[in-house]
């Protein structure tokens, strides 16, 4: 979302709860510090990592520098650059289930507040497992930390609750300490530059809002495949699933992107009001029928550019005869005046032929052809493809006529390829939200009722999926395109998964 000198002046600290974790060296601390090269910080800021590992500040330092090193899209810090940007960096042991322990926390807030001469947003952000969430904001509130409704906000990552009735208990209980414009629930998928130009891209073109409808739209994909496997997110990923991990969270916002009516600015609210009337306009599933809009996978053995890898049930801390899916295919229907009789299909997996994130929209034939003859020149259906990752781009996929003698149509793309097209590097995702975390700017972030609405869309298939166990996992090897019954799922319909051959982006 824009941005103005003003909103990024205020001064900020980050209070990191996990700051030792995974997540904080290979996306926090780099996005940080690239917000710190490009001057978007505040002039004044700290960031406080907390854990219960035992680090001078010089210590824990170095463990980031070793991670911005590896994992900062900038590349190895320059060292003048690093000194500025740690000098702002300190660590503090702590329990987070002692609330005694927080009150450090206020200390070092008031040392700062005294320092600056300045009253600053404190950004509580939670890189931890799902559990420690509702403990750390009773323990914020116990311990009467700063908790001004305009300057104090609290970060959540996914997945935010298991299922619907968690989902409520955990919104019910944060919302008791924090207000709902302080709650920053993330999904990095909204950060990414491609997906925040799909709202540029159809509301400041006055040529797309008279096709983007059930009137010229004949189908719409949304598929998020990934190449490797659970790799160290066994114990996680068992317990949760692929629905659960991908499908009400990333697939959705990228559908209600896709599908919402157009808002009158981009207010925070209006724009999430769009999404959440998309949910609700969503057919509802029933459980006799998830078998017909739905189908699910789980990884065998295979290989995978030439080195063997192991099945799904092989993997660490996953159960030797496991039923979790690591695919999912779903169609949904919007049942509005736009979108009426048009299905949205969804895949995503694990282990599957190439790691690739792609929106495909299918308009509908012609409605006369004129070139089809003995010859065989059948224009085909035009598409616009939006590739996330790994490469991003829009592309407008039309017919054209071959050059020579006869009639003889090639399809032809129009492409805006972000490589080369930019002077700029494009920010990392969670460049973009933490920008936004900063400037209180909650328009790319879940609110609680969007979150809500999502569970109970997928719950149907989620409650049938684990009471019937599949006989027939693993059904799918690595390195293919998933299990055939997905296939079956959009075969039957007519139409067949899309996806971005190496001669299409040529």
């Amino acid at each position: 979302m824009p941005k103005t000198s003003d909103q990024e002046s205020n001064p900020a600290i980050f209070i990191i709860f996990g700051g030792t974790g995974d997540l904080t060296k290979r996306k926090i601390i780099p996005a940080l510090y690239n917000l710190f090269l490009e001057n978007r910080l505040p002039e004044n800021f700290a960031v406080i990592g907390t854990g219960r590992s035992k680090f001078t500040d010089a210590k824990y330092r170095n463990s980031l520098l070793e991670a911005v090193d590896e994992f900062s899209r900038s590349g190895k810090a320059r060292n003048e650059d690093w000194s500025k940007f740690a000098s702002n960096i300190t660590y503090q042991i702590a329990n987070i289930k002692d609330a005694a322990e927080y009150k450090e926390f206020g200390s070092r807030i008031d040392a700062l507040k005294e320092e600056w001469k300045e009253n600053p947003s404190i950004i509580y952000y939670c890189a931890v497992s799902p559990e420690y969430l509702c403990t750390i904001a009773e323990n914020i509130s116990k311990s009467k930390l700063e908790n001004n409704q305009d300057t104090t906000r609290i970060i959540i990552e996914k997945p935010f609750g298991s299922d619907l009735k968690s989902a409520k208990a955990l919104n019910k209980r944060l919302l008791t300490i924090f207000d709902e414009k302080q709650i920053y629930r993330i999904d990095h998928y909204l950060g990414k530059e491609v997906v925040q130009n799909i709202m540029a891209f159809r509301f400041a073109n006055s040529i797309m809002e008279p096709l983007w409808n059930r009137n010229h739209i004949e189908h719409v994909q949304i598929s998020v495949t990934e190449q490797i496997g659970i790799g160290s997110r066994g114990g996680y990923f068992d317990n949760a699933g692929i629905l659960r991990d991908m499908v009400q969270n990333h697939l959705l916002q990228l559908l209600c992107t896709i599908a919402m009516e157009p808002p009158i600015n981009f207010d925070a609210d209006v724009v999430r009001n769009r999404k959440v009337e998309v949910l609700q306009a969503m057919r509802k599933i029933l459980p006799g029928k998830v078998d017909t809009i739905a189908a699910r996978g789980q990884y065998g053995p295979g290989w995978v550019e030439g080195k063997e890898v192991p099945g799904y049930r092989e993997e660490e801390e996953v159960a030797p005869n496991s039923n979790t899916e690591t695919y999912a295919a779903l169609k949904f229907y919007v049942d509005n005046w736009r979108w009426q009789g048009v299905p949205f299909y969804l895949r995503t997996g694990k282990r599957l032929f190439k790691t690739s994130s792609l929106i495909t929209i299918q308009f509908r034939e012609v409605p006369h052809n004129m070139f089809q003859s003995e010859a065989g020149h059948v224009p085909k259906q035009n598409r616009l493809v939006i590739s996330i990752q790994p490469d991003m781009g829009i592309r407008f996929q039309m017919e054209g006529k071959t050059p020579g003698l006869e009639m003889s149509l090639n399809t032809v793309d129009m492409v805006f390829d972000y490589a080369g097209k930019s002077k700029s590097e494009s920010p990392e995702a969670y460049e973009t939200l933490l920008l936004d975390i900063i400037s209180g700017d909650q328009t790319l972030f879940m609110r609680a009722d969007q979150v809500e609405a999502a569970w109970e869309l997928i719950m149907p298939v989620l409650n049938f999926w684990e009471s019937n166990k599949m006989a027939n996992f693993p059904n799918y090897p690595a390195d293919s395109w998933g299990p055939e019954n997905a296939e079956a799922l959009i075969a039957k319909d007519g139409f067949h998964w899309f996806s971005l051959s190496e001669n299409n982006k040529k």
